[in-house]
């Protein structure tokens, strides 16, 4: 599987998980290598993932935490750098939201050796699903 595919299949299963399917997190656990080292500089309240079973526990307390808010991965475009193992991956997670329209732009730098990822920095506003999870208060 080429790094665009696994790219692909990684927002493709969080998306289903997204819709309910919690099977999408044995998929998306798969697409890691054994060990691994991903991280989110914007959000340093989530900690450095290592390992495919800290993914396993990480991907369902997130399910859990954005229940019932729906997305899709949009404008997608993959840029290949001088590395072959690295690409950087700019793309926006849309959807309807709770409350508020989720617009959450990301930007994933990941390396991917032999089809699986062992490194990932994944930016994104995480005030943007904040928003779109926010209960409505009635209040204008």
């Amino acid at each position: 599987m080429t790094s665009e595919q696994v790219f692909r299949r990684l927002v493709e299963s969080i998306s289903k998980l997204m819709d309910g399917d919690l099977s999408q997190i044995d998929a998306l656990v798969e697409l890691y290598a054994e060990r691994t080292h991903i991280t989110h500089p914007m959000t340093p309240d989530l900690p450095l993932l290592t390992s495919r079973a800290e993914l396993r526990e990480h991907f369902a307390a997130q399910f859990e935490r954005a229940q019932g808010l729906r997305f899709r991965a949009e404008n997608i475009l993959i840029h290949q750098t001088a590395d072959p193992e690295v690409i950087v991956a700019e793309f926006t997670y849309r959807g309807p939201g709770k409350v508020a329209p989720l617009v959450a732009p990301c930007i994933f730098v990941m390396r991917i050796r032999n089809g699986l990822i062992v490194e990932s920095r994944d930016y994104f506003n995480r005030g943007a699903f904040s928003q779109a999870l926010r209960p409505h208060t009635g209040q204008a």
